[in-house]
Order: structure tokens, then sequence, then C-alpha cells
């Protein structure tokens, strides 16, 4: 680990140890840390549209909106290469929650979320993504002639 030494603001740093505190950390060095792989990530999703990545995307909706329900579900069948899983629940009785899994290409989980948040009803909502590298793998089964090999795409997330 490396020990670096950084001149901030008083004011600043003030407001820092503020968000800190508010966040539950126990130490500075662990909320900067979280923020230069915030940073990084960000950067490397903007540099790299075409990139693969995982993704969750949160929406708070109105079920009671005129086929809103029917319409997100047949959106995520229409994106089912996408979709990992989805998580659904009643917040009360005229409002759910929904939080999506993604994986796959970052522009397209991208096009996603722009429909799904788009959509008539749907009142708050957020995607968090994280770009990934794609790589293939072979894995071997079994022993001797019996085992057999078959390749596997792995998301490998970097730090």
């Amino acid at each position: 680990m490396t020990r670096v030494t950084v001149s901030i603001e008083d004011d600043l740093m003030e407001a820092f140890d503020a968000f800190l505190d508010s966040r539950g950390y126990t130490n500075r060095s662990e909320g900067f840390r979280d923020l230069i792989r915030e940073k990084l990530q960000n950067t490397k999703r903007e540099e790299n549209a075409d990139g693969v990545g995982i993704a969750v995307l949160n929406y708070v909706y109105d079920h009671e909106e005129r086929m809103l329900a029917s319409r997100l579900m047949s959106t995520q069948h229409e994106h089912h290469n996408l979709t990992v899983s989805t998580v659904h629940f009643h917040i009360d009785h005229d409002t759910c929650l929904e939080s999506v899994t993604l994986r796959g290409k970052l522009s397209e989980i991208r096009a996603f979320a722009d429909k799904v948040l788009a959509q008539p009803g749907v009142r708050h909502g957020q995607l968090y993504s994280v770009p990934g590298e794609l790589h293939v793998e072979t894995h071997h089964h079994g022993d001797g002639d019996e085992g057999h090999a078959h390749k596997h795409e792995h998301l490998k997330i970097t730090s």
C-alpha cells in the first residue's frame, strides 16, 4: 500500500469529514479510496461506451398507471439478454419498487434504463453501473476420457 500526502482547503476537508461521518466511514483513507474508484469507473465508462459491465437499475413507479406494469415487463422481455434478475416489492397500495440486475454492453444497458425511466408513471429511478472486461475461459469437467471441456464467458470487474 502506498501512503500519500494531499493538501486540501479547510472548508473542503470539513465538508468531506462531515460526508464521511454521515456515511459511517471510520477513516478518511477508505473514503478517498472509494472516491478514486468511483471516478476511475466513471471515466472508464465514459471512454468505453461499447464496453461491457454489470448494473442495477432501481425505479419506483405507480402500478395503477394504465398498462405500465405490462409495458415494464415487455421492456424487460425485449432485453432478456441483459436482464439477470428482477426484484419487485410493494411500497404501498399504489407504489412499487423494482430493482433489475443487468449484465452486458454498457450502451445497451443505458438504452434499456432510459426506456424504462422514460415511461409515464415511473417516478424515480437510478442506474448504477460498473465497467468490466469479458473473459472467455475453458473449463474441464470429469476425469480422464470421460471428461469434457466447454467455454464460459465471465465478466471480470476491475477495481
